[in-house]
């Protein structure tokens, strides 16, 4: 016996930890599988994490469209979203490229709190489904188990720039240097009067703010940045070969056990993934670790392998490779092909460990760099997690 919109009589009630894409896609497969669904979030609102930065859905790493996937998993794009055909990629000796696909290699959305975003239109379609979101409540205890979606625990790698306002026409920009971004790369992306510009590292985390400059200056210099209101912002990214997604009765969603791209930080489409993944199955470990193996697994790998092979190549390889692969070329196919579960990678990866794959130092006593600040907020509540198990 069913009751409104297809719920179970008497159905039990799925507890999810976070309200950020992994949570409430967990929450509205549960719903549309007929279980009640209530989410936890310790903050008064949903993407407060964000202060309307530009990120990107990935559209590469499977041949079907990511909104059309999104779609038949019950997530509609009722969010600002920007196909992007085409961007310019400047190589490490400063020289553009413009390349083009046929399909949108990725979409451009906001994150934060401010009408538009993708989390607010994640938290309308929850609600609407009948998802109860208890604002400015932190959960440290899922007695019955449940769904955790508190996003990163540490800071394998970090994002750290500016939003503003803009005269600029519209584009995407991206540009591989160690100068500018050790281990990674910087971009700039503009859309209807907004930019976001920022350095993307994987090392060298105390010296953020250097980079971040060196950054601004490049794009000034290469493309003529213009801004005004320019307001700072930084997040970090939790990635790793995941050897399991869930602890007794606690399943991890997101990047809470490490669903991230490794190679180029592009993890929306996995933490919206594995949060129906997890959703669906009612909170059945079981039902969670088949379906994650299924779909992830191959791709989690990859990435790690293709973060390794990143790191080999150092800005001479990394030249040659965007002068003469990527240049001229289809950058959606040529990243597909990376992207793909070849069988020698995901043999390679069966010996990459099971944990964060870069280590660092401790925190720098008074540095506010991204890392220094995540690092200490997460040793500061590991304690609590582990004591509630979550």
């Amino acid at each position: 016996m069913t009751g409104p919109a297809g719920e179970r009589v008497n159905a039990p009630t799925l507890e999810v930890v976070g309200a950020g894409p992994s949570g409430l896609s967990a929450a509205l497969a549960a719903r549309a599988a007929g279980a009640r669904a209530t989410v936890y979030e310790k903050r008064p609102d949903v993407g407060m994490r964000f202060h309307g930065d530009f990120q990107g859905l990935e559209n590469w790493t499977s041949d079907t469209d990511v909104l059309d996937e999104l779609a038949g998993v019950g997530i509609d794009a009722n969010f600002d979203c920007r196909p992007v055909y085409e961007f310019v990629c400047f190589d490490p000796g400063g020289r553009a490229h413009g390349v083009r696909s046929g399909r949108p290699i990725f979409y451009l959305v906001r994150r934060g709190s401010d009408a538009g975003t993708l989390d607010q239109g994640l938290k309308a379609q929850a609600l609407q489904a009948g998802v109860e979101i208890h604002f400015s409540e932190r959960r440290r205890r899922l007695e019955a188990g449940g769904i955790v979606a508190e996003g990163p625990h540490r800071a394998d790698a970090i994002a750290a720039g500016y939003q503003f306002e803009t005269d600029m026409a519209d584009g995407c920009y991206g540009a591989m240097s160690e100068a500018l971004a050790p281990g990674g790369y910087s971009y700039l992306l503009v859309d209807r009067g907004r930019g976001t510009i920022a350095t993307c590292m994987f090392a060298d985390f105390h010296n953020e703010r250097q980079y971040v400059e060196r950054t601004v200056a490049f794009f000034r210099r290469t493309v003529g940045l213009q801004w005004r209101d320019p307001r700072r912002f930084g997040g970090s990214g939790n990635f790793h070969r995941v050897a399991t997604a869930s602890v007794g009765d606690h399943l991890y969603v997101g990047e809470a056990p490490g669903f991230q791209d490794g190679l180029f930080g592009f993890g929306l489409r996995y933490a919206l993934l594995s949060g129906y993944l997890a959703g669906r199955g009612g909170g059945s470990p079981e039902a969670y670790d088949r379906a994650w193996r299924a779909r992830l697994a191959g791709l989690n790998a990859v990435s790690l392998v293709n973060r390794r092979l990143f790191e080999v190549l150092g800005d001479r390889g990394r030249r040659f490779v965007i002068r003469r692969a990527v240049a001229g070329g289809d950058p959606r196919v040529l990243l597909q092909r990376i992207y793909a579960p070849a069988a020698w990678k995901l043999a390679v990866a069966r010996w990459l460990p099971s944990r964060p794959l870069l280590g660092h130092a401790d925190p720098v006593q008074g540095c506010e760099c991204t890392w220094c600040r995540c690092h200490r907020d997460a040793t500061a509540s590991a304690p609590e997690r582990r004591r509630s198990g979550a």
